[in-house]
């Protein structure tokens, strides 16, 4: 039993489950706008998002993270070392534009974490910055490079999908900041600093309402997407009207990261189905 929780605890704390959280996503794409998985750039978001996040929570906001001993943080270090080998072999698969697009939200991506000049403040430490820009990366990997993988034109259901899946990402940090208010400094100014924990809630409904709205703005419409949208939204709110479970480790980390795979596996599901 300690032993599967050992490889559980491996599993969150090497950020393997937000990264099939992303690859998810980028996945529900693919479904929306019927075009072919390429295993090449699920690959590439994949071990990225390993990276990233990895060396975000271990270096920037390691103070968050209790790593239980050396050996235990050696062994995420390894990981995350031959996971970025891995990502660099299939961004050498992708094509040129996918290259533009990650150097772009790369560096925003290391801006967020690394001062530009000495002495600056990096963009994590600009007051309530931080969750866009996480926001916005996640849109990028998984809304725009889906499409500019399979050549298609960033048109107008492109961007109300770029929209919603900023706002669907906001959402999803909500229980983090929420979770993080004892550790946070308070001159991140996040929303739960700002509003407090119930407004907090409140913008996060208000958001969920909205995310569910833009799908009628459309041009063109999935068969399943309004039915899998509302599922979707139904799932934000009843984690946002939670209230001690939001402060708890496993129910933020786990559950909460799940809902795009819960999602994704929902939309794939019912389409073999019908």
């Amino acid at each position: 039993m300690r032993t599967l929780k050992s490889i559980f605890d491996f599993y969150l704390d090497a950020s393997i489950h937000v990264a099939l959280a992303v690859i998810a996503m980028a996945g529900v794409t693919f479904h929306l706008f019927g075009t072919f998985s390429d295993i090449d750039l699920l690959g590439f978001i994949f071990f990225s998002v390993i990276v990233c996040y990895n060396f975000i929570k271990y270096g920037v906001e390691a103070y968050k993270y209790l790593i239980v001993s050396n050996a235990y943080h050696k062994s995420i270090q390894i990981f995350s070392f031959l996971s970025f080998g891995f990502a660099l072999y299939f961004f050498f698969q992708l094509d040129v534009e996918i290259w533009w697009g990650t150097i772009a939200l790369g560096l925003l991506s290391a801006l967020y974490a690394v001062p530009l000049l000495p002495r600056a403040k990096n963009l994590r430490n600009l007051a309530g910055l931080k969750i866009y820009i996480v926001a916005f990366v996640w849109a990028g990997f998984t809304v725009l490079f889906p499409l500019l993988d399979a050549h298609m034109p960033l048109d107008w259901d492109f961007w109300i999908n770029f929209s919603q899946r900023f706002l669907l990402v906001l959402i999803l940090i909500l229980p983090f900041e929420i979770r993080d208010l004892q550790w946070d400094d308070k001159s991140l100014r996040t929303l739960p600093q700002v509003l407090g924990i119930r407004n907090t809630k409140k913008v996060g409904i208000a958001m969920t309402v909205i995310f569910f709205l833009l799908t009628f703005l459309k041009d063109s419409i999935h068969p399943m997407e309004i039915g899998m949208r509302l599922v979707l939204a139904i799932a934000l709110a009843l984690v946002l009207m939670s209230d001690k479970r939001m402060r708890s480790r496993y129910f933020v980390s786990f559950w909460v990261e799940a809902i795009p795979i819960f999602w994704f596996l929902l939309f794939w599901g019912v389409e073999k189905i019908l």
